[in-house]
């Protein structure tokens, strides 16, 4: 039996479904209050669903009866500030968890964590497994929550666990629906005018599911994978977006000083609204920064050969217009 957590999510539905596809027998835990997403919709009778959260240490163990394989997607992304600390915790201490039960019932364990997770390398240099996040100088919440999250199952590989880590870049899919990197294609669709001066890597989630499961069932052990299929600029991606949807591309270039405004302004409609601020500091820093990321070690190991990102942007658009 496999146990997949966040099967909610993006991610973790789309692992579901390869999972299920390709004949194995799984189970995904979800909150109570949580909805299964629709393209699991026609699986329900091949998948067995528990409500169960990963902070309910009782109900978890109850969940990993009979389990001999746990996929850790589960995580809590929010960009307000007064989400921050209890994001934090409730991410580290849910993988703890998890890290825990597995290590003690003799479960392997892939655990998704994040670039976010990765700190910058010198310039001119491809950000590769082995950079290192300053956590003195990391404002973002989440990046930390999932920086020790990921210190939580390198202390159980330390204590015997059976686990590697996987460290995904900016994930695109024709179901990420209108959140998430779905907002990119929104934002653009609705008449983007500007675009930023980064780049960053992007992947698509059926890459990202397929480097799971064949790490999973690969003998590596106590090593972590940036998955990433191509590192594009901003400027790149946007126009390919805008030239799917057969609108203009973003022309004008939004300066550093601009997205300081753009963050600021959102922040403060954010306290007015009570919800989630369009865009936060972190967010817009980065949009101005060179991140590219090494993918050899993953391309090595499974000899994966990634989907191009031109053609995951055409599907996205396409499921976007039904």
């Amino acid at each position: 039996m496999i146990l997949v957590t966040g099967a909610t999510g993006f991610l973790g539905s789309e692992l579901a479904m390869q999972l299920v596809d390709a004949g194995k027998q799984i189970r995904c835990i979800k909150r109570a209050s949580s909805t299964i997403p629709k393209i699991l919709i026609s699986y329900q009778t091949q998948i067995e669903w528990v409500d169960a959260d990963i902070l309910d240490i009782f109900a978890l163990e109850n969940a990993l009866d009979g389990v001999t394989q746990v996929y850790h997607s589960a995580a809590w992304v929010s960009l307000k500030q007064k989400d921050k600390q209890l994001m934090i915790r409730n991410n580290v201490e849910g993988t703890a968890n998890v890290v825990n039960l597995c290590n003690e019932r003799g479960i392997r364990l892939l655990h998704v964590s994040s670039i976010a997770a990765i700190g910058q390398a010198l310039p001119g240099k491809l950000i590769n497994e082995e950079t290192h996040l300053d956590e003195n100088n990391e404002q973002d919440g989440y990046a930390i929550s999932k920086l020790h999250s990921e210190m939580e199952v390198w202390r159980g590989i330390a204590e015997g666990l059976d686990a590697v880590i996987v460290n995904p870049s900016l994930i695109l899919g024709p179901n990420a629906g209108k959140t998430g990197t779905g907002a990119l294609f929104i934002t653009v669709r609705t008449g983007l005018k500007f675009y930023t001066q980064g780049t960053g890597g992007f992947v698509d989630v059926r890459d990202v599911a397929k480097c799971m499961i064949d790490l999973m069932n690969s003998d590596i052990s106590g090593e972590r994978y940036i998955i990433n299929a191509e590192n594009i600029s901003y400027k790149n991606i946007t126009a390919q977006i805008a030239d799917c949807f057969g609108i203009p591309r973003p022309s004008m270039l939004a300066k550093p000083w601009i997205m300081e405004l753009v963050w600021r302004t959102a922040s403060v409609v954010s306290a007015i609204t009570g919800k989630d601020p369009s865009m936060d500091k972190v967010a817009a820093q980065t949009a101005s920064l060179t991140n590219n990321y090494d993918n050899s070690k993953i391309k090595a190991a499974i000899n994966i050969e990634f989907r191009k990102i031109s053609e995951t942007v055409k599907d996205v658009c396409a499921a976007l217009r039904k």
